[in-house]
């Protein structure tokens, strides 16, 4: 239809009532900042926000691409359309009064504003019908149902308008057409009925199923949701897309739920029409449902507009595979969290239960306790990794820090990664301390370099050069003396038992992938196997690639098997190259630390960390005296 050339009252109009936060908030996430919102550029690829929107000017700007406007400016120029089709557009939404310059161009756009006019109509009209069925005596299974189930009150009932559809083929399709009269096509076109394949006619799309309305922001009934009382399938039927219904940009009670939202600065995502409904009943008011669908950015969007903080609690069903059902149901919010845009926690009810089951037992209070508990979506990741996992095990220790660390590369906040590489460490270190600076190092190397970048001043490149010089040195020092242990545990089992109480005594790890693996294989063995390498070598086979880091382990050449004879002074050697390394990156650690510290304002810890380099400086001399040879010359 080609767009037709509107009044100027009317663009006065739309200019007057269309709210720029408003408008820009389905589009941008934004976060208040005193009077004005804050967000990332939608013209621009950015990741610092520099995208201002003020309402009380009612202008957005943007001071990385210097983009600016009104409403009607931004929708021009985020979506590439005329000014009349923008217009026309937020007419539409804001229900203001379309006037034209041309008799003939009003009534045709009349008539594309009629059409969805009559689908409201009809859609209102067929919502009355189901809640007048419910009652009635075919009604009476799904009054029970409601009732007596879902212990649903009438209060409640009539605020989301439950109904019930009959079970008869055309009862709709009659009423609607025959009785009052609406055309069959836009009865179609609402969804609610459709043509037979064969022999003409239509039937009803909802038969014998307990109705939900579902509302647009308004309050208006734009489609339902069928719950069968049979065993029909889908349990759950929703309306086809229509003109007014696009289920991926609707959130179920969003209408009721909206102020409450606002007030509580937080939004509650259930699964379920009935969860919803029943924590309505309750008293919690600030809950949506999803519709059954991941959530789209759309939808995401759509709540962030009404709270502040951004702070979104995603409750599933944890009976239904509860991991993988709360990372489906995500969907396009994850981005969002990664991004440290969105406040986002997950909310597994205990025992399997679901919100409309959980308050059949439990009290309102309760379910808020949840809530407040409820974890940060990060926080749950990671608890559902090391959940059942004995980290003092190593392959569920290698197994578990490889988890961590790809969880880790996901996040693209720079705070966010820095505070849970820190997180992470601690959880790792298992209560000790002093592991926790290499617990760090470890998760940093094992971060991709673009992924991971610690807030600190720029040096230059004169500066960073020695750094990579030790850095290369250690890694190369690291690799042999990691590999002379592997070998003599390999090749000599009468000093099995020593190196497996050193490493645990001096807290030490094999830090490098292909070593880690290793000695996760070789821990499962007895520390008597003499067939060890046989066993080993056969279970490589299935890993190809690691094979080709570690395959000279396990064949001795002439010099190596001279210096199994002397094991103990050679496994002091090269424990003590493990333990320097350890111990320079601690050193380095606590400089750091020490260096962002003011001796005036903080002098104990200062004190602190002064004390601290000095004790790891002691050990380093007393690991210097303990390398008697060089083990570069071993390998």
């Amino acid at each position: 239809m080609k767009v037709p050339t509107l009044h100027q009252d009317t663009i006065e109009e739309v200019k007057s009532r269309a709210d720029i936060v408003d408008v820009i908030s389905d589009h941008v996430v934004l976060r208040k900042r005193g009077k004005d919102f804050l967000g990332l550029c939608p013209f621009h690829d950015e990741k610092t926000p520099s995208f201002t929107v003020s309402p009380t000017k009612q202008m957005y700007y943007c001071f990385g691409c210097q983009a600016a406007g009104n409403s009607i400016k931004f929708l021009m120029e985020l979506g590439k359309r005329p000014f009349a089709e923008v217009v026309l557009d937020l007419a539409k939404r804001y229900q203001i009064p379309v006037k034209t310059l041309a008799p003939e161009q009003r009534q045709e756009l009349q008539k594309q504003i009629s059409l969805r006019d009559q689908l409201y109509t009809i859609l209102a009209t067929t919502a009355q019908f189901f809640q007048h069925t419910l009652k009635q005596s075919h009604g009476k299974n799904a009054l029970d149902y409601i009732t007596k189930k879902r212990h649903f009150s009438e209060a409640t009932i009539q605020q989301f308008g439950l109904g019930y559809a009959p079970a008869g083929w055309e009862t709709l399709y009659h009423y609607l057409v025959d009785k009052k009269q609406f055309p069959v096509q836009l009865v179609e076109q609402a969804g609610l009925i459709k043509p037979r394949k064969e022999g003409g006619g239509y039937y009803d799309v909802f038969r014998d199923r307990l109705m939900i309305p579902i509302r647009d922001i308004q309050g208006r009934v734009i489609a339902f949701g069928g719950r069968t009382l049979t065993e029909e399938q889908p349990k759950y039927l929703n309306s086809p897309e229509t003109e007014l219904f696009n289920k991926g940009k609707i959130l179920f009670a969003l209408d009721a739920a909206k102020d409450n939202i606002s007030k509580l600065d937080q939004a509650v995502v259930v699964e379920g029409y009935f969860d919803a409904i029943a924590l309505h009943q309750a008293g919690i008011n600030n809950v949506v449902a999803s519709l059954g669908t991941a959530l789209s950015i759309e939808q995401i969007r759509l709540l962030l507009r009404y709270t502040e903080s951004k702070q979104l609690i995603l409750n599933f069903d944890a009976d239904k595979a509860g991991n993988n059902a709360a990372s489906r149901a995500i969907g396009e919010v994850e981005t969002l969290a990664y991004k440290g845009e969105v406040q986002l926690k997950i909310l597994n009810i205990p025992h399997g239960k679901d919100a409309d089951e959980y308050l059949q037992n439990n009290t309102a209070e309760d379910y808020k306790q949840l809530l407040i508990k409820a974890p940060l979506w990060l926080n749950w990741q990671i608890d559902k990794i090391i959940e059942n996992k004995d980290l003092k095990q190593p392959a569920d220790f290698q197994q578990t820090t490889q988890r961590i660390v790809k969880l880790l590369q996901n996040i693209q906040n720079q705070d966010t990664l820095n505070y849970y590489i820190s997180h992470c460490a601690e959880i790792l270190s298992l209560g000790d301390s002093q592991l926790i600076p290499l617990r760090v190092e470890n998760l940093v190397t094992q971060i991709k370099p673009q992924t991971y970048k610690p807030s600190k001043p720029q040096i230059t490149n004169q500066e960073k050069k020695p750094k990579l010089t030790i850095v290369n040195s250690e890694a190369g020092l690291l690799e042999k003396a990691e590999a002379l242990i592997l070998i003599i545990y390999l090749h000599d089992v009468d000093h099995r038992q020593i190196i497996m109480e050193e490493l645990e005594n001096r807290n030490l790890e094999f830090s490098l992938s292909h070593h880690r693996l290793l000695w996760q294989q070789i821990a499962e063995f007895s520390i008597e196997e003499n067939d060890l390498i046989s066993h080993i070598q056969t279970r490589y086979l299935q890993i190809d690639e690691e094979w080709r880091f570690i395959s000279h382990l396990f064949h001795l050449n002439e010099k190596m098997k001279k210096e199994i004879l002397r094991s103990p002074q050679v496994i002091q050697a090269a424990l003590a190259c493990m333990e320097r390394v350890y111990r320079e990156k601690r050193c380095r650690y606590f400089r750091e630390q020490w260096e962002k510290i003011d001796p005036q304002t903080e002098p104990e810890k200062d004190k602190y960390y002064a004390e601290a380099i000095y004790i790891e400086k002691l050990h380093l001399q007393d690991l210097e005296k303990q390398r008697q040879f060089a083990i570069t010359d071993l390998l």
